[in-house]
């Protein structure tokens, strides 16, 4: 008897401090804060390097799955030799407008063809860019059928800067080599990765 008596007290005391309990005023809990959190994403750049240099570098590692140091090495330094840079450089070096340069190959990587040439100032006049500027011809060059075809090549190979001027060579098709590969390994010793 004493057993039950002592569990029927402490089930009232139970029973009595759940109710007290219950009544007791329930805080709110604190508002949910969200925190975006975005996953670090290493990128490669060069110190001491053009504007134009570190803005075709910044796009063609925004816009593309390149990671390899050498594979964009080898980019720039094929660019370098076409056009060191400039984007309204017409062969043979005059500096001139899209639409005036007539013979030769035009621009960062001296598009040669008919075909190529002409569908950069397509490509300009669908998306609103100039075809004569750095910003035109970079998303031009990103976005070219050709480069598209051989981009696969440089996205995530590990190559070295001279296996990754084969499908550089299909890309450009370039007549005279040049020191292209040269430019290439001497942005591998600058580029950073941070």
């Amino acid at each position: 008897m004493k057993l039950m008596t002592i569990a029927t007290t402490l089930g009232a005391f139970g029973l009595g401090t759940a109710v007290t309990l219950s009544m007791l005023p329930v805080k709110a809990p604190p508002p949910v804060v969200e925190i975006t959190v975005e996953e670090y994403q290493p990128r490669w750049t060069l110190p001491g390097g053009t504007p134009e240099e570190q803005y075709v570098l910044a796009e063609l590692q925004e816009h593309t799955k390149i990671t390899d140091r050498n594979a964009l090495a080898t980019i720039l330094g094929n660019i370098k030799q076409e056009s060191k840079f400039i984007p309204n450089i017409c062969e043979g070096g005059a500096r001139v407008p899209y639409e005036s340069c007539h013979r030769g190959g035009y621009g960062l990587i001296q598009w040669t063809s008919v075909n190529r040439y002409d569908n950069l100032g397509r490509f300009c006049k669908s998306y609103g860019c100039d075809p004569s500027s750095l910003e035109g011809q970079t998303r031009y060059m990103i976005n070219e059928s050709t480069f598209q075809k051989y981009l696969p090549e440089f996205e995530g190979r590990g190559m070295t800067v001279s296996q990754y001027m084969v499908p550089a060579y299909y890309w450009l098709g370039w007549g005279i080599k040049g020191s292209r590969e040269t430019y290439a390994y001497e942005y591998t010793k600058k580029l950073v990765l941070s």
